[in-house]
């Protein structure tokens, strides 16, 4: 079997594995962000079901964080008071974008994870079967309710060769979203392999797995390897490890095989993920915005290295840089190392562990605006500006 398959067997409840048929599996975790948790846990409520059913039921404060009214801070309390009365764990304004903790601290390769967020296919880079979905299929799920879904094809990423330097995971994604489009994910499961996959680490693969929503993909999944393990032993996890690998002789719907050493650095312009195009055929516009963050693009990997890029050199005056640490280990660790106090000395404007401009939440760009975000959308107005020209990079470029 592939991974995949190998995930769903394993958490099967109902039907057959034949691509296109009903299937039903076990949940292991949900994710709740308070965008979508509000109603999740008020129709969770109205079950009248004591404590959650899962092995781990967490709600995260992390998209609506502008406190301008009271109605946030409402919602907040609220999902709070739900969390602590159900057993389910809170994480407080702050603490980081929900994606980026969740993999941090909670991921665990072989288990099934359900969240109430497009981008919960990020926790697939360790190893996990994590879909996002509506807040009901979600509120069931709590409730110890198995998740309905379509059996997907799963097409096998073959991934060859290894990337240059300030070439990245961002671009692996955005080659892939170039050839396949937004909607050639839809009905599959993306599953990643080749000797490609181990020159990437987690939090490189955590950016594949983030974009894969872009692709319209049920979710994308990643070996639990060596690489894996490293990332389990770096937080203190390493006994949570286990490896979970395709057999030898896998079969797969489909296949595309990317090589990584033939990739240039890439862009999708404006207003689509798929209108991708490189860096060379569209240099030299004028870049008004520059923000740096999101659950695609925040880890501390990524803003170390902006941190290298930008150490002794200054933020141009005509332009504005934000900066959005994915977590408050993140932002911690690079406090402690001086990698914080280099990004301010550059100008960098230095934002909450939040996904703020990402979902429109401040940081809108001036009329007309040319924006240079590493964040996964780029949709005409979600940026807050009806006519700013939205181009997603990687953190390097």
């Amino acid at each position: 079997m592939n991974i995949t398959q190998k995930l769903i067997s394993s958490h099967l409840v109902h039907g057959d594995m034949t691509p296109g048929s009903e299937i039903a599996i076990r949940i292991d975790q949900t994710l709740t962000q308070d965008s979508t948790g509000t109603m999740a846990y008020l129709q969770f409520e109205a079950m009248g079901i004591d404590k959650v059913k899962t092995k781990r039921s967490v709600a995260y404060i992390d998209h609506n964080m502008l406190q301008s009214g009271a109605e946030n801070a409402d919602d907040h309390k609220y999902i709070q008071t739900v969390a602590a009365r159900h057993g389910i764990w809170f994480s407080r304004p702050g603490n980081g974008i929900c994606h980026q903790v969740q993999l941090e601290r909670f991921s665990i390769p072989g288990q099934t994870l359900l969240g109430s967020d497009s981008h919960t296919p990020t926790c697939g880079a360790a190893g996990m079967l994590a879909i996002g979905a509506g807040g009901l299929d979600v509120a069931v799920a709590m409730g110890g309710g198995a998740y309905y879904l379509t059996m997907p094809k799963v097409c096998h990423v073959v991934l060859t060769g290894e990337l240059h330097p300030m070439v990245s995971a961002k671009d692996v994604i955005l080659e892939v979203l170039r050839r396949l489009s937004v909607k050639g994910g839809v009905g599959k499961v993306m599953e990643y392999g080749g000797p490609g996959v181990k020159t990437l680490s987690v939090p490189n693969r955590a950016t594949i797995a983030n974009m894969g929503a872009e692709l319209g993909a049920t979710t994308t999944v990643f070996p639990s390897d060596e690489r894996t393990r490293e990332f389990f032993s770096a937080r203190g996890r390493a006994g949570q490890w286990v490896r979970l690998e395709a057999d030898p002789d896998a079969e797969y719907d489909e296949e595309i095989v990317v090589d990584l050493s033939s990739l240039h650095p890439l862009a999708a312009q404006p207003h689509s993920p798929d209108n991708v195009t490189e860096i060379s055929n569209i240099a030299g516009i004028k870049v008004d915005q520059v923000c740096i963050g999101s659950c695609t693009n925040s880890s501390f990997c990524d803003l170390m290295r902006v941190a290298g890029i930008l150490d002794g050199k200054h933020v141009a005056p005509n332009v504005s840089l934000t900066i959005s640490p994915g977590s408050r280990q993140v932002l911690k660790a690079l406090a402690l190392n001086g990698a914080l106090a280099k990004l301010v000395a550059a100008g960098a404007r230095i934002l909450e562990c939040a996904c703020g401009p990402c979902i429109g939440m401040g940081q809108s760009p001036n009329s007309g605006g040319v924006s240079l975000r590493t964040f996964n959308r780029n949709f005409e107005g979600r940026s807050g500006t009806a006519d700013a020209q939205v181009y997603l990079v990687s953190p390097e470029t």
